[in-house]
């Protein structure tokens, strides 16, 4: 099981979902904290895999890939590293989860239209180990990703923080 963070922790977190360019300084200013309690506590952070990637803030739409899809694959799972390896070559494959129940891979893409979206699925049906595929096309987004609630929670356990 992962080490938790803690209510500082949380609350740094949420400051910085709220102005993820805010400085350390800005950030201790803000939370009554010293600088190098900040500096430490982010480093800690990054170095425990809790402060993720920064593409995530970036639109795929933005970049000419508005279609965005999930792929549900069926997959010879003794061949899983495999399959993996193959997956991340498609530079349209945004992330991939194995998951329980009728699929064994969810894969989220991005196309550029549905010609591009056929490319892709193509691509993903010709990798070594998967063996049917099923599309769903995103038609919206009704709750975008999110962690502020969470947050939110790790940080109202402790409101004396």
């Amino acid at each position: 099981m992962p080490e938790t963070i803690d209510e500082i922790d949380a609350r740094l977190l949420q400051a910085l979902g709220e102005d993820s360019r805010a400085t350390a300084v800005a950030l201790a200013e803000r939370l009554g904290l010293s600088r190098n309690t900040v500096q430490a506590r982010l480093a800690r952070l990054e170095q425990r895999g809790v402060l993720r990637s920064f593409e995530r803030r970036i639109d795929p739409a933005r970049l000419g890939y508005p279609l965005r899809a999930f792929v549900n694959a069926m997959v010879d799972q003794r061949r899983l590293a495999e399959i993996a390896a193959a997956l991340a070559t498609i530079p349209e494959v945004t992330e991939v989860c194995g998951l329980t129940g009728a699929s064994d891979l969810m894969v989220q893409v991005v196309a550029v239209d549905a010609d591009d979206l056929y490319r892709i699925a193509g691509h993903i049906l010709a990798s070594p180990g998967v063996e049917r595929t099923n599309i769903s096309l995103v038609m919206r987004e009704l709750v975008p990703y999110r962690l502020a609630p969470l947050l939110e929670r790790v940080h109202s356990a402790h409101p004396d923080t």
